[in-house]
């Protein structure tokens, strides 16, 4: 979270490493000859959400395949917003080495920038898979899955230290169960 900004939630990251084996747009793989090298050699495995006090499983996505061309869609659980921290896992594998991988998400709300979350992995060991996650504490007073639900939009954008590997934007649903 950025400093200047209000506090809204607290973010905590652990590192899983060692599980050896368009700056100016919106989505895509970064500009330059070295970052597009980058960029084709890092892939998103899967990712998951869990409630952080219990560790069951809210949400899970296991197909990132076209995460850099078109903006994608989570559907997670309403339940989700009740959680008193959410722990998201990422696993990926680069094909390079990365000296310094980082992420940083902007939260849109309305199309309107709400927060920023900035992660800081490292090293990355070339052709490694890696586990990677991230403890967020929830916002005092949360708003309503009913306004949230599509409105909020998550742009991330991967580097290595400087250079920009690939952007991508998800959009998530807050669905009720049936």
């Amino acid at each position: 979270m950025e400093k200047d900004a209000e506090p809204r939630r607290r973010v905590e990251e652990k590192e899983g490493k060692g599980d050896e084996a368009k700056d100016g747009g919106l989505m895509g793989l970064a500009p330059t000859a070295e970052a597009k090298g980058f960029g084709n050699g890092f892939t998103l495995n899967w990712m998951n959400m869990r409630d952080a006090y219990t560790g069951r499983i809210l949400w899970e996505q296991n197909c990132w395949i076209d995460m850099y061309d078109r903006e994608i869609e989570a559907h997670v659980p309403e339940t989700i917003l009740s959680c008193k921290a959410v722990s998201r896992e990422v696993n990926f594998s680069s094909r390079d080495q990365l000296e310094s991988l980082r992420l940083e998400q902007q939260i849109l709300l309305h199309d309107k920038p709400f927060e920023e979350w900035r992660f800081t992995f490292g090293f990355v060991v070339p052709g490694s898979t890696n586990t990677w996650q991230q403890v967020i504490e929830a916002a005092d007073n949360m708003i309503p899955a009913s306004v949230l639900s599509g409105n909020v939009v998550i742009e991330t954008a991967f580097y290595d230290a400087a250079t920009l590997i690939a952007r991508c934007r998800v959009r998530v649903f807050y669905d009720h169960p049936c």
